[in-house]
């Protein structure tokens, strides 16, 4: 288990990722009808192909992007123990109120600087985040990830491919440019999947990956 801790200092005027776009915005106004979207599919269903991937419990979780506390909430419930970051603070409040019994550490932060947090950490919650990173915030978002993981943690990325609102701000990333950045940042891949969207968007597809820090 590492010791990473949570700094309760978030609020980092440097943090970019969703914090000041246009994406931001667009999620702060959705945040109720998003949740009774994400909240209907399980956290297990979701994230099915890495579950065998999650460390034994306890371990320390930092979820990045958590969104509505879905999956903080369901990692608590396995026995870990969980930071949840996330940038906006309208979905903050709903996360904590749909999950106001999950012992959850919830801070303000975002990709690419996570001043927020202190690692090292086990596992590395990062879904449904990385499409909102532009190309020049991926590189020192990738870093990070590496710096707040304990050698052997492991990383959980999925990033969405397709079209959404253009309020959502979306880019659309190449998997081979993920992995490579990856690599190059002493992340190795233990898997990758391609699948369809579970919310049945037929112009969405999804890659998800299993990266792990390299040991010394």
């Amino acid at each position: 288990m590492a010791t990473g801790e949570a700094s309760e200092t978030g609020d980092d005027p440097s943090e970019s990722g969703l914090r000041h776009t246009r994406g931001s915005a667009y999620y702060a106004r959705n945040a109720e009808w998003l949740a009774k979207r994400y909240e209907s599919l399980s956290f297990e269903t979701v994230h099915q192909e890495s579950l065998s991937f999650l460390p034994p419990a306890p371990a320390r979780v930092a979820d990045i992007g958590a969104g509505t506390g879905r999956d903080a909430a369901a990692l608590t419930e396995r026995g870990y123990e969980v930071v949840a970051v996330e940038p906006v603070a309208r979905m903050r409040e709903v996360a904590q109120r749909l999950h106001a019994d999950a012992p959850v550490v919830w801070l303000e932060g975002a990709l690419p600087h996570l001043a927020c947090l202190n690692g090292p950490f086990d596992v590395l919650l990062v879904s449904a985040v990385w499409m909102h990173l532009a190309e020049s915030d991926r590189e020192p978002a990738m870093r990070r990830l590496h710096e707040l993981l304990t050698p052997g943690g492991v990383l959980f990325l999925t990033v969405r491919h397709g079209p959404g609102p253009e309020e959502q701000q979306l880019f659309e990333v190449p998997d081979d440019e993920t992995l490579d950045l990856a690599r190059a940042c002493g992340l190795r891949p233990v898997n990758v999947w391609e699948g369809a969207d579970r919310l049945g968007r037929g112009q969405v597809c999804w890659t998800r990956l299993v990266l792990s820090r390299e040991c010394a």
